[in-house]
């Protein structure tokens, strides 16, 4: 006994349930084992442990490293072996086959990555994703029976009709975006030259078509699932507006090309000017002029009426999703003070002409309609209450949206639920009783919102919101017509809400230059386009 024990050892106390021989004949077999492990020449030894452990490769801004897990098998309360927990564990650290090669493939290259940080808004400013159990089957059928690993651009180059392994040199960082540097060539077609801009989504690159010879702008998907799978669903409905509208009058944002780029999809679009959000930012949130409110704002009802008319919901109607065909501008002095706007120079956009863009989140009627969609300073009652959506949610939002480019401030400027309701009632009266009731949120009482006016969040509404009419700078007659119609958009009603059509023929719109008028749908001479559009895209 003595030879086996180290002076240090000490022998367990039996149980009463088991002999005390039984258990020192453990202790000796153990003692045993350590003991034939540590003479083993160290080949073996390595081949042992690996068959008692699993490493698990992690990347981190390009660099990987391992991290020596050991497997434990897992029994349930009654001492059972649960096959379903071990086996869910294993995949786990394994992983899919295509994110072991993914591992590989940085052990191979572990060449430093970059990290960035990107511009949020607010908490609140995120994509909304819509689930994609019903919708990717959608997509599967309207590209063929092909699997994704089979995908193939449109316009196919050279490159892509052989699939090469994927190049030691192809990384991506630790949040799943692309690493790359300017003069890089993507699919041996597009040379890297800019970064436009980042999100949630991945990154907005400039980039050269070397085989067309003119500037694109590439958007390049982060390597997550659930990012790839909103980029197919914007590539569908992207394809079929195409084929509605393949002029492009409808002023949606064309898709040229796409590809799958080693698990990032990569969408090319016409290159376009600055968002009309980042175009107010840089000029200091000084209001558009309101014959430039004006002109966007009709724009941007006759793109959505399309969508509309064509069973489609945008759903993410925003200020940054709408950019400026040129955002190229003149600079003048604004010597008047205006309201709470200070004197200083003026960016004043040469050309208000515009395009819609990010499809990622659009909706068929016949599709699954999450609870949730739009961001939150554009979401409409109906949605924050889980009372069901369609199209008038996206006519709520256009009318937030000509708040803020008359204003320069967003209309609701909250990050949450019951206060943003708050909002509403004090801006545009009482939420409407049957709304109320109907709701399975818990924001009322008594068919009463549930709101301390009292508390500080409600004294925060009380001084930073007042009835909309009170917004308005000035007493002229457009200004009324303008917010005659933003009332119109906020009712709380859906069924009460003015819809598209008639809004593109409201007053507000009388003062629009015939030179910015766009063709009447209803006037097209051609019975074929008519016969068309009475079409639906989603067929």
């Amino acid at each position: 006994m003595s030879t086996w024990l180290s002076k240090n050892s000490v022998v367990p106390q039996a149980s009463s349930s088991r002999s005390w021989i039984s258990t020192v004949f453990d202790f000796i077999w153990d003692q045993v084992s350590l003991f034939r492990l540590s003479n083993m020449p160290r080949s073996r030894r390595r081949h042992r442990s690996r068959s008692h452990s699993r490493t698990r490769s992690h990347s981190v801004g390009g660099f990987s490293y391992s991290e020596h897990k050991r497997r434990r098998i897992d029994y349930d309360s009654k001492g059972t072996y649960s096959g379903e927990r071990v086996l869910r564990s294993r995949q786990h650290e394994r992983g899919t086959s295509q994110e072991r090669r993914y591992k590989r493939s940085h052990r191979r290259s572990p060449s430093s990555g970059r990290q960035h940080g990107h511009r949020d808004r607010d908490r609140d400013r995120a994509h909304v994703a819509h689930p994609t159990s019903s919708r990717r089957t959608r997509l599967h059928r309207h590209h063929g029976s092909s699997s994704p690993s089979q995908e193939r651009h449109r316009h196919r180059s050279p490159s892509s009709r052989s699939q090469s392994p994927r190049p030691p040199s192809v990384e991506d960082d630790e949040d799943g975006h692309l690493v790359y540097q300017s003069g890089d060539i993507l699919a041996n077609r597009y040379k890297v030259l800019a970064t436009l801009g980042e999100g949630t989504f991945g990154k907005v690159v400039k980039v050269k078509d070397l085989q067309m010879d003119h500037i694109m702008a590439l958007k390049i998907i982060k390597n997550v699932e659930k990012y790839r799978e909103a980029a197919k669903l914007e590539i569908n409905a992207l394809e079929k507006i195409a084929n509605k509208d393949p002029d492009g009058q409808h002023l949606c944002v064309k898709m040229l090309d796409w590809f799958n780029y080693h698990g990032h999809m990569c969408i090319a679009f016409e290159m376009l000017g600055l968002s009309v959000f980042d175009f107010l930012r840089d000029n200091s949130y000084q209001p558009y002029p309101l014959e430039h409110v004006r002109h966007i704002g009709y724009q941007l009802c006759y793109a959505v009426k399309f969508l509309h008319d064509n069973k489609l919901t945008h759903t993410d109607l925003k200020p940054e999703n709408i950019l400026f065909v040129d955002s190229d501008y003149d600079s003048t002095y604004n010597s008047k003070k205006l309201f709470l706007f200070k004197r200083r120079d003026m960016r004043r956009v040469k050309r208000t002409d515009i395009r819609l863009i990010d499809f990622g989140s659009a909706t068929f009627d016949h599709e699954h309609h999450s609870t949730i969609v739009s961001t939150r300073h554009y979401r409409a009652p109906e949605v924050i209450l889980e009372l069901g959506w369609s199209q008038p949610c996206d006519v709520w939002s256009i009318g937030c949206i000509l708040f803020e480019l008359y204003l320069g401030n967003t209309l609701f400027q909250t990050h949450d639920n019951r206060e943003h309701l708050a909002m509403m009632e004090r801006i545009l009266g009482t939420i409407p009783h049957r709304m109320a009731r109907k709701t399975k949120t818990k924001y009322f009482y008594h068919g009463k919102l549930d709101w301390d006016d009292e508390s500080s969040a409600g004294s925060y509404v009380r001084d930073n919101c007042k009835p909309l009419h009170r917004y308005m700078l000035s007493d002229d007659e457009e200004h009324r017509q303008l917010f005659d119609l933003i009332q119109r958009m906020l009712k709380y009603e859906p069924s009460q809400r003015i819809t598209l059509k008639d809004a593109l023929i409201h007053t507000f719109f009388d003062a629009l230059p015939e030179s910015q008028r766009l063709p009447d749908p209803r006037a097209a001479g051609d019975s074929q386009q008519s016969h068309e559009r009475s079409h639906s895209l989603s067929r």
